[in-house]
């Protein structure tokens, strides 16, 4: 068994205490309800993003293709219990943009307590920021992306993305709306679904 694997199986033998420490301390005259989120960014730009495509045998796809630099980012929270969401479009990552989303999203249904699985990218670092009292912030061990399944909803996008030209920001920022308000609750938990987050939340949340 590898090193890497052995470090996932810790982390989910943590996660049982973790969430019934968070159940039994809940103040219930503050919170009515207990949710788990998938948090993550994405950059989307106007350089063109080539992918895959289906065409006839020996015939080689064209694409329109355009190298520009001016990107934006997608901040996103996802949850596989009941597909709610809560996303930003902005220019750029720090911790300064990562305290006030946090703020922002807190503000979305207020009395529920948000268990939010977060990546240790530099800018999720909590030292200098005020986490909202409604939000708990847990950590992913550091190189496991599979275990945040927030990348698997950028996929998703980039799959649509591929082999589009936008001809400005503008372009490209109405596309990227669009695509998020598109995506209806029933497709956000087929997407984050993760029968290993979901077995302990709904043996120890739910039950």
């Amino acid at each position: 068994m590898s090193k890497k694997t052995k470090k996932q199986q810790l982390t989910f033998l943590k996660l049982p205490s973790t969430l019934s420490e968070i159940r039994n301390n809940l103040n219930k005259d503050e919170f009515d309800s207990i949710n788990l989120f998938f948090q993550d960014e994405s950059r989307y730009g106007l350089k063109t993003f080539i992918g895959y495509c289906l065409a006839a045998v020996g015939i080689r796809p064209i694409v329109n293709y355009q190298h520009k630099f001016t990107n934006t980012y997608l901040w996103g929270s996802y949850s596989p219990i009941n597909g709610d969401s809560f996303v930003w479009e902005i220019n750029g990552v720090d911790s300064n943009i990562f305290e006030a989303y946090l703020n922002e999203f807190s503000k979305q249904n207020p009395r529920e307590y948000k268990i939010v699985v977060i990546d240790n990218a530099g800018f999720h670092a909590t030292k200098n920021i005020e986490i909202p009292e409604n939000i708990y912030l847990l950590r992913i061990p550091p190189y496991t992306p599979e275990l945040n399944p927030c990348e698997q909803v950028w996929q998703y996008i980039k799959q649509r993305f591929k082999n589009q030209t936008f001809e400005n920001i503008d372009q490209l920022k109405k596309w990227l709306h669009n695509m998020v308000t598109d995506m209806d609750k029933d497709l956000i938990k087929s997407i984050v679904s993760n029968h290993r987050y979901l077995e302990i939340f709904e043996k120890i949340i739910l039950s």
